[in-house]
């Protein structure tokens, strides 16, 4: 991702700041114990995160669909099991449908763990496969072959290299993946044609207005229908779930890993400013112009944090302690300096005492590793050369990570 002219990358002009610290309660008392983490910080945090970050979100459905509408049991020259499976939600609250689609290994023995993840232009594009469906939902214009916001055939596969499909089934894991404009298109009217236009209620039965949550927090809701759906899937592993997302769709993963805890591993892959990054350090893409550019992935009281960033009473490494004590993996490239490398470092450093406390290790570091050098425990990190992309690199790191806490 090209660097935006008039914001800064230089570490000389980060603004001083202090962090709010996750291990201190809001009536500035220490957290000492387990139970002081999971019974009082833990949601003290999230309600923060909720208020003035991404908005609540609904309950569950009550009634949800799954239509299996393909299967092939010997996929991608015998390699796989691949489904498509249409989810469809409470009768008349939704006439949309999340499309998922899921390969799994016919090399193991048993269920199988699962990474789980959505795709920015539509099934179709993560692989050649031409037995995958093409999506009919609205679509931003790129190069990916959509025309007048719709999919091509001329997308297919486009996405591969984002996608390392056999990689990941060699490696005994299945794959589900689906498109996140299926919940929500990404625009500001999105919500128009979205779930957010259709739930009026939070998970607590109170009033949910359209700005009391956002797009991020309506994707993440997608993601846990998702793992509603895999529950019910006896060919995997639902207590092995790794949830894992790019850019936009990284902080969306990180806010799913925080409010749905049988995610049991979450990545976030160069997510930047409102995912990862510390958003006090100003660097790179800040809160302002995420706000001003993408008004909707946010909710209302984040708009007031506008060039005031020192004001919000939580930043980044909180989420990623969100995750304690399941496993989390932040992730970095050299040349996206939009999305501030050390400030997702750093993020994921403050974030580690938290996982300290819990008898676990952290991220291991105290300052940016190398360029290529994979560190830490529960708390994952690597800085790797190249650009705002996923690369095979990256999810031979995640793999690893995966077999390592699976």
């Amino acid at each position: 991702m090209a660097q935006r002219p008039g914001f800064n990358y230089d570490e000389a002009n980060v603004p001083s700041y202090e962090l709010p610290d996750p291990l201190v309660s809001e009536s500035g008392n220490p957290i000492t114990s387990i139970q002081d983490w999971e019974n009082l910080r833990r949601p003290e945090i999230l309600a923060l995160f909720e208020d003035h970050v991404y908005g609540r979100r609904p309950d569950k459905p009550e009634n949800p669909t799954y239509t299996v509408t393909s299967e092939s049991i010997n996929a991608l020259g015998g390699k796989a099991i691949r489904k498509q499976i249409t989810i469809r939600f409470d009768e008349n609250a939704f006439p949309q449908a999340l499309h998922v689609l899921l390969y799994i290994p016919n090399s193991i023995q048993g269920a199988a763990p699962v990474f789980v993840g959505y795709n920015f232009n539509g099934n179709h594009t993560i692989h050649t496969d031409p037995s995958i469906h093409l999506s009919t939902s609205w679509m931003r214009t790129n190069s990916n072959g959509n025309i007048n916001h719709q999919a091509t055939d001329e997308a297919r596969g486009k996405s591969s290299k984002r996608w390392p499909v056999e990689r990941i089934l060699e490696r005994g894991y299945a794959l589900a993946t689906a498109y996140y404009g299926d919940i929500e298109p990404d625009h500001s009217e999105g919500w128009k044609d979205g779930i957010r236009s259709h739930y009026k209620t939070d998970e607590e039965g109170k009033s949910l207005e359209l700005e009391d949550w956002s797009a991020i927090s309506a994707w993440a809701w997608g993601l846990s229908r998702i793992v509603d759906y895999l529950e019910t899937e006896s060919a995997i592993d639902a207590k092995r779930i790794a949830l894992i997302g790019h850019s936009r769709l990284g902080k969306t993963s990180l806010w799913a890993g925080a409010t749905d805890e049988r995610f049991g591993i979450t990545i976030s892959n160069n997510s930047g400013c409102g995912g990862a990054a510390l958003s006090r350090r100003a660097f790179g893409e800040t809160v302002k112009r995420i706000n001003t550019s993408f008004p909707h992935w946010f909710n209302r009281i984040f708009k007031s944090y506008n060039d005031n960033e020192a004001t919000i009473p939580v930043d980044q490494h909180q989420l990623i302690a969100l995750m304690a004590p399941r496993p989390v993996y932040v992730a970095s490239a050299q040349k996206d300096l939009w999305a501030d490398p050390n400030g997702e470092f750093l993020s994921a450093k403050a974030a580690s005492p938290v996982y300290e406390l819990l008898g676990l290790k952290g991220v291991g570091a105290k300052t940016q590793p190398p360029l290529n050098t994979p560190v830490g425990g529960h708390v994952g990190y690597h800085f790797r050369t190249g650009k705002h992309d996923v690369t095979l690199y990256d999810w031979e790191q995640y793999l690893d990570f995966a077999d390592k806490h699976f």
